[in-house]
């Protein structure tokens, strides 16, 4: 780091010029809190030490993701042990003759993995590929753990308790005690319900097993969990999500998302060529399966244009496993005052939908559908942020903020009218009928304080690893840490081995950003849930509130503090009630 830059940030900070802009002001403030927070307050060996660590960090990371992207293992299995498995996953698999029989791989990306834990009938089939997928990543454990012990020794260099303290300083939360406080109340008030729903999901599997001549030994184990929670909306609510996913072909997904994000945001959408004649280089993909958007604001907003959207939706060897938005190019003025020296983002939705096979276009099931919207939302925050710097630009908010804008517009995907926009079955081009979309809405609450209580079993996890106190914590183990939380806290069983998976070894999130931030997934719901009650529930399509919003909250980015932004939009202080509403308990 540059030592003379930083002194010269640090002068400025102590004493701003009176012309500085707000946003301006912004920027120093966090580039010098950035500087401190790097180390350049520390000498001698504490900043050789600093610097060993931050190495260290970043080639623990940079590994752990590696592994986890290339990761290729999976099992063989037989036509008969895939039973209840959807012939549409069965067909895209690898097969070979071993044995004289023919065997299907199954391997551990999520266009197998989910559809086997949620369709398989055969118990140990699912109990063998959950305990393979949480144990896919052996090497990843001692990068996890190190990655612990250095993240502590690093905050403990500059003066704070432990990572968490040093990390949750610059969010919304500031402190441990108030996120564990956050995290504690709503488990107290998520356990009792959640209990009740394995109580009946257990019920359920008895009367399931017991049907096919099997014998029920009274437990409910996590690999059962997709599976039952599956069936219990196909029994009480006539779900079958194979028949929902054919009104719900990807490109009408993506073609109905972006219309409705045209209408609410004024925006307007337009595909590059599928050959890529006449286009510049930032207008090509980087594969076949990339498609290209320009982004323009509707004429009536003067038809400037926005940005680039890059929807990259199919898995292939060697990609990114999971569905997220990542930035490519962010938005800033090159001239700060000149708004026409505006530098204009690129962002990349990075997600694995299932190909479309020779008779099937890509058909998602509704949960992949609020994926969808939710990835696009954070790329729509990428693309119309309106910041001078950089720094600044569209989801670089605070951690436990940068969630809350996509889940409020998940919202969209339960409401009637966008339910009927987004689909168009694959071969009659109708769209999703009444009964079902009824029937769907009704299903939206099934099982929800199991699904929060699980999201607390991560959040809970990540702060307990991240609050060691060094040295008595030296030889926790991370494994059997995670094992038991998720076992106390979502109350399903596993193995009595408590050892028996390394769940955070396929945890992405928390070598990847979110250390001591996982809480903010349920923190910034807080937020959704306020944003979209107050200013949508009523017409999710009014222009003038979508406008409004894009304005108050997707531009300004992180140029201004995020509280204020939500008051300018709520045209209050924030509140949870709406969050303890859509939940279905008390405050």
């Amino acid at each position: 780091m540059r030592e003379d830059i930083f002194k010269l940030v640090n002068s400025v900070a102590k004493s701003p010029p009176s012309n500085l802009t707000l946003e301006g002001r912004r920027l120093v403030e966090k580039l010098n809190t950035d500087y401190i927070r790097m180390g350049l307050e520390l000498e001698g060996p504490k900043r050789d030490r600093f610097k060993e660590i931050k190495k260290e960090l970043s080639v623990l990371s940079i590994d752990f993701s590696k592994t986890l992207n290339e990761e290729n293992g999976g099992n063989w299995f037989t036509e008969q042990q895939l039973e209840g498995v959807p012939t549409d996953v069965i067909n895209i698999l690898k097969t070979d003759e071993k044995d004289g029989v023919k065997k299907y791989f199954l391997t551990y990306k999520y266009p197998d993995l989910f559809p086997t834990l949620k369709f398989d009938v055969n118990a140990d089939v699912r109990e063998q590929v959950f305990i393979g997928n949480e144990n896919k990543c052996p090497d990843n454990l001692p990068r996890f753990d190190k990655t612990i012990r250095l993240r502590h020794e690093k905050a403990q260099l500059l003066g704070y308790e432990n990572h968490a303290q040093y990390v949750l300083k610059e969010k919304m939360a500031k402190s441990p005690e108030k996120v564990n406080s956050f995290l504690g109340d709503l488990k107290s008030k998520l356990t009792e319900g959640g209990r009740a729903e394995v109580q009946k999901l257990k019920l359920l599997k008895k009367t399931d097993v017991e049907a096919r001549g099997l014998s029920f030994d009274d437990k409910y184990y996590l690999w059962d969990h997709r599976f039952y929670d599956r069936l219990v909306r196909e029994q009480e609510f006539n779900i079958d999500e194979n028949k929902i996913a054919e009104y719900f072909p990807l490109q009408k997904c993506v073609d109905g998302m972006l219309a409705i994000f045209e209408r609410l945001f004024g925006l307007k959408f337009v595909q590059v060529a599928e050959d890529g004649a006449q286009v510049g280089s930032g207008e090509r993909g980087w594969h076949e399966d990339c498609k290209v958007y320009l982004v323009h604001d509707e004429e009536s907003l003067g038809g400037e244009f926005v940005g680039y959207l890059y929807l990259d939706l199919h898995p292939r060897e060697g990609k990114y496993g999971h569905a997220a938005n990542f930035n490519l190019i962010p938005g800033f003025l090159r001239e700060p005052g000149n708004s026409t020296s505006r530098n204009y983002p690129s962002t990349a939705l990075v997600c694995n939908f299932s190909k479309p096979t020779p008779s099937k276009p890509s058909l998602l099931k509704h949960d992949e559908v609020v994926t969808l919207f939710h990835e696009l939302g954070h790329g729509i925050h990428d693309l119309v942020s309106r910041t001078i710097y950089s720094r600044f630009h569209g989801t670089n908010t605070v951690g436990d903020f940068v969630e809350a804008p996509s889940q409020m517009l998940e919202n969209w995907c339960w409401e009637p009218e966008q339910l009927k926009e987004l689909s168009s079955h694959y071969e009659t081009g109708e769209p999703l009928p009444d009964d079902l979309i009824t029937a769907l809405i009704k299903s939206k609450h099934v099982n929800d304080g199991l699904f929060n209580l699980r999201q607390l079993h991560f959040g809970i996890f990540d702060m307990r690893v991240h609050e060691l106190s060094l040295p008595q914590d030296e030889n926790i183990d991370s494994s059997a840490t995670y094992n038991n939380l998720r076992s106390e806290i979502a109350g399903l069983d596993g193995p009595a081995d408590p050892k028996f998976g390394q769940g955070q070894t396929t945890f992405g999130h928390l070598m990847g950003g979110y250390d001591a931030g996982y809480y903010g997934y349920l923190w910034s719901l807080v937020f959704a849930s306020d944003m979209y009650f107050t200013g949508f529930k009523k017409d999710p399509m009014d222009p003038k509130n979508g406008r409004r919003y894009r304005h108050e909250v997707l531009e300004k980015g992180g140029s201004r503090d995020e509280m204020e932004s939500l008051k300018a939009f709520l045209g209050r202080e924030p509140n949870s009630e709406a969050f303890f509403k859509e939940l279905g308990i008390k405050k």
